[in-house]
């Protein structure tokens, strides 16, 4: 690509961020790593309590977005056919026979918006592992491809509420950022109150089609990651599976580390935030700002953590500064 191609693609995603921000009041960081996400090709779990509009966040993006949209409201009762799909029996009228035929579901779509997923049971939630890793769906012994881009962005709330089910590992381990949804400054609440109670909602215009999305994708791959900083994540990684020679802080409240899925996700994701503050190259601030969304939902903490108070960034905190910095 060229230096005027490359510049505007980059003009794309600030008018994307500019046109999701007509509807979502603050939670810049927030917006960034969902962003984040899109472009790095990953899926993006929101988690937060009720009401604070990670719904309406995603349902921004898909308006900004030139692509197929689709919402699934997850419930106890939800089956996975109501997901995936079913086949229908139906018969010719013509010569009397009958014949199955695949009614795809929801999630055939570019843009999957899996609201409050942990409130369905597990199997379920196991419905989309195919469709997240391997953009596939297998039904009746025949794969039916999804549509590209594809992108699942599921929102849940946290565990401590009544009527939610844990995620599988596996299943979080298909999510490349886990994105904290906290509550607004005052400043923040007070816009959203003005905003939200008038006579009209703030439109959000459209502003990207799914071949830009698939360029920038593209283009994420090509950003430079040095060998340094290449040897600095896998040590990250590495470091956060109990064992020998790490840092003090996994020894005593991670039981279950990181897989490689981790590294390859903290790659795709550094490099994908370099290219949204106009970078060609990932820095060390990229990968320091990004340890806690990818790593957060991939160790599995030790009741000692639980019974210390220690969650899963501050644990991370711990293993990136005992790792240390990045060689050369």
């Amino acid at each position: 690509m060229t230096e005027g191609e490359i510049e505007a693609q980059l003009a794309t995603l600030t008018s994307l961020r500019a046109a999701i921000g007509q509807a979502i009041v603050g939670q810049a960081e927030v917006v960034e790593q969902l962003l984040i996400g899109l472009i790095a090709g990953g899926h993006c779990l929101l988690e937060g309590v009720p009401g604070l509009g990670k719904t309406l966040l995603v349902r921004s993006l898909g308006e900004a977005l030139h692509l197929d949209f689709r919402r699934v409201q997850f419930t106890p009762d939800l089956m996975p056919s109501d997901i995936l799909g079913t086949e229908l029996l139906e018969e010719d009228h013509g010569t009397g026979k009958r014949h199955f035929r695949f009614q795809p579901g929801p999630v055939f779509t570019n843009l999957l918006l899996a609201d409050e997923l942990n409130r369905t049971p597990p199997k379920t939630q196991a419905a989309l592992l195919e469709a997240m890793q391997e953009r596939t769906v297998s039904y009746g012994g025949v794969t039916h491809p999804l549509p590209q881009p594809f992108f699942v962005l599921a929102t849940q709330n946290p565990l401590e509420q009544a009527g939610t089910y844990p995620l599988p590992e596996a299943q979080l381990d298909r999510f490349l950022l886990h994105i904290r949804v906290g509550y607004p400054s005052e400043a923040e609440e007070r816009a959203i109150l003005a905003q939200t109670t008038g006579s009209g909602m703030p439109a959000v215009p459209r502003v990207m089609e799914g071949a830009a999305v698939l360029s920038l994708q593209a283009l994420v791959r090509q950003v430079h990651l040095s060998d340094g900083l290449l040897d600095w994540i896998t040590r990250i990684v590495r470091a956060s599976r109990p064992g020998d020679g790490v840092p003090d802080v996994v020894t005593r409240y991670v039981r279950w580390g990181a897989g490689p899925r981790a590294g390859q996700s903290l790659v795709l994701a550094a490099k994908a935030r370099a290219l949204i503050h106009g970078r060609l190259a990932a820095t060390r601030e990229d990968i320091a700002a990004l340890a806690g969304p990818v790593l957060r939902h991939r160790l599995l903490l030790s009741f000692a953590a639980e019974a210390e108070g220690m969650d899963a960034d501050a644990v991370v905190a711990g293993l990136v500064a005992g790792v240390g910095g990045p060689v050369g």
